[in-house]
């Protein structure tokens, strides 16, 4: 049952309602019984466009924005297009944020990336930590985005007094992620690959880097479910994490992590593949650690329920018809 702040019947826009993280928002409001969702494809509504994001709004006048609409990808798209990534976030957000200050939303709830934080940031990762240390070169143009979008609420807060809030989530994994094998991240990767070595009776599969660094991952239907708790909490708790003297950032994951080697040991039991397993030593085996400090999240009442042999089941049930 949703909190009172945000009633059944408030109009809710979901921008970028078609990705893992949007779809995820949009099947947990639908699944808690809010009735008046606000979403627009990109040919509906180009967020690029000021214009015309400013139009919709004032149109729609949405009460609440999810905004998860972002340019996204992996290692090697950060890395070959990191201007068309910097550019793309900072517009799109820009537009959204300044949109719905001019239009009067209550709340609105900007989705970041656990890669603003410092790449030797202590682990696991607290919200204080931001703008503490250099960030990992190849997706630092994406990170600074994000980063800007924080600043943005924060400043808009100030200024404004909005109520906007900022929510970074750890690794995330679903039945709408990415599965290619060129640009996906780690874990729709091994699913994949562990699909196709069992379709084609091999022996074993390969992993890249050494199967030591730990990864923290967070099924997307959670995620929802935090977001959702986030912006209908109560006028105080919700307020709590707007003071004046820090950014309004929080955390969501589980605060706990595997070691590639373990995820992909899991992979392997869900999918059924019952050969070995071939690390690549010399693919990079990336960040040794990744953990979020959850800490914050945890305190307000909210914790994860979708562990990670689950949430890989269940994603595999929703695409092994694909793959």
């Amino acid at each position: 049952m949703s909190s009172s702040f945000m009633p059944q019947d408030a109009r809710i826009f979901i921008a970028g309602h078609r990705g893992l993280v949007g779809s995820a928002i949009h099947r947990g409001l639908e699944r808690k019984g809010y009735t008046n969702l606000l979403t627009k494809t990109r040919a509906e509504l180009d967020l690029l466009d000021p214009a015309a994001v400013r139009s919709f709004f004032e149109q729609e006048k949405p009460e609440f924005v999810f905004l998860a609409a972002a340019k996204v990808g992996g290692i090697l798209a950060n890395d070959t297009y990191p201007a068309d990534f910097i550019r793309d976030n900072l517009e799109i957000q820009t537009n959204v944020i300044d949109a719905a200050y001019h239009n009067g939303v209550t709340r609105l709830l900007f989705l970041g990336s656990s890669c603003i934080y410092p790449k030797m940031a202590p682990q696991p990762m607290p919200e204080s930590c931001l703008l503490t240390g250099p960030l990992e070169p190849t997706n630092r143009a994406y990170a600074l985005a994000k980063i800007a979008g924080i600043e943005m609420c924060w400043s808009y807060n100030r200024q404004y007094g909005t109520r906007y809030l900022a929510a970074m989530p750890t690794n995330l994994y679903g039945p709408n992620d990415n599965f290619d094998l060129k640009n996906s991240h780690v874990l729709p990767a091994l699913i994949r690959k562990t699909a196709e070595a069992k379709r084609a009776g091999a022996g074993e599969i390969s992993v890249w880097g050494t199967g030591t660094p730990r990864r923290e991952l967070l099924y997307s239907d959670d995620l929802a479910d935090a977001c959702i708790f986030l912006l209908s909490l109560d006028e105080e708790r919700y307020g709590s994490l707007l003071t004046q003297d820090v950014p309004p950032l929080i955390n969501i994951g589980t605060g706990e992590d595997v070691t590639i080697r373990e995820l992909a040991e899991i992979v392997a039991k869900v999918i059924g593949f019952e050969g070995g397993l071939a690390f690549d030593t010399t693919k990079p085996d990336g960040t040794p650690r990744k953990l979020m400090d959850v800490s914050k999240l945890h305190a307000l009442g909210w914790g994860h329920t979708v562990e990670l042999e689950e949430g890989i089941g269940l994603t595999w049930d929703a695409v092994k018809d694909q793959l």
